[in-house]
């Protein structure tokens, strides 16, 4: 098998694993997201550290030194919020929103570039943000509500790729270095937390909560070797994965309402992704 086909089974399984995730985090409902993403920073590091020791890697040690260690603590902060909005939104109801959040993410990525890093956007890409920018302007006017989970999930992750880019790290040594910078958020998480942990919680669920670590960390190892084999460009094709099964698992396994108005509003992210999409093949042509 050569490099590219390996790349894209890495990529895809990467993918897949991420957009079967909300089926995971609905067997924890009956506990607090609070205390999930608390248990999940603690059991992300122990099994990510267990796995770095394994493979003698301590590069990941080199982002807590002092020239990296604001961004990495940064980046955790940043990818932090985002697993506790993520866990929230499933576990509530909103996988739907959840799911807008990450189709829109490559757009916010792409206006962050522009406006940090000073990188220009083609027309395709100047209209598919466009088309995104009108699907949330929907969404807020037929709900009358801005949708926050959506565009929280969106742009911390879009910051959170930014930050990576800064700090130049493989996937699984950056989140061994990110949780444990903010290993004492998640402590302070399960100490503090104003929602009480339930004082029945099944052995399934406490299995689920120590294997969350892994569930964190496989995706990502798979995702690091496949960015090692594919070009961006397959990249960005393949990330379209996980959103597209988090709908359908918001709509047809949660039973979500997805009413007229939203398939105006999703109909305009779906344009903007084949924009996107298309933006992409043309730049792998030239």
């Amino acid at each position: 098998m050569d490099s590219e086909k390996k790349g894209i089974l890495y990529g895809v399984f990467s993918y897949v694993f991420w957009g079967l995730t909300p089926l995971y985090w609905r067997l924890l409902v009956s506990v607090s997201p609070l205390h999930i993403l608390g248990f999940r920073i603690v059991f992300a590091l122990v099994f990510t550290a267990f796995a770095l020791i394994i493979l003698k890697n301590k590069t990941w040690l080199l982002l807590l030194k002092r020239d990296k260690l604001l961004l990495t603590i940064l980046s955790g902060l940043v990818i932090s919020l985002n697993w506790g909005i993520y866990i929230w939104a499933v576990n509530s109801g909103y996988t739907l929103e959840a799911s807008l959040g990450y189709y829109i993410n490559p757009l916010t990525s792409i206006l962050l570039a522009m406006i940090i890093l000073g990188e220009k956007l083609t027309v395709l890409q100047k209209t598919a943000f466009g088309f995104a920018a009108l699907g949330v302007l929907l969404v807020t006017i037929f709900s009358g509500v801005i949708p926050w989970v959506s565009l929280i999930l969106a742009i911390t992750f879009s910051l959170y790729g930014l930050i990576k880019k800064k700090n130049k790290s493989g996937s699984l040594e950056a989140l061994g270095a990110e949780t444990l910078a903010v290993l004492p958020l998640g402590i302070a998480i399960l100490i503090f937390s104003p929602a009480d942990l339930p004082q029945i919680i099944s052995p399934l669920q406490w299995a689920l909560i120590v294997f969350c670590g892994f569930v964190t960390a496989l995706p990502l190892f798979t995702f690091a070797k496949a960015a090692k084999l594919l070009t961006l460009t397959s990249i960005g094709f393949l990330q379209f994965i996980s959103p597209t099964m988090i709908f359908f698992l918001g709509v047809f396994v949660f039973g979500e309402d997805f009413s007229l108005n939203k398939l105006w509003a999703f109909g305009c992210i779906w344009i903007a992704v084949a924009l996107y999409c298309f933006s992409l093949k043309k730049q792998k042509n030239i």
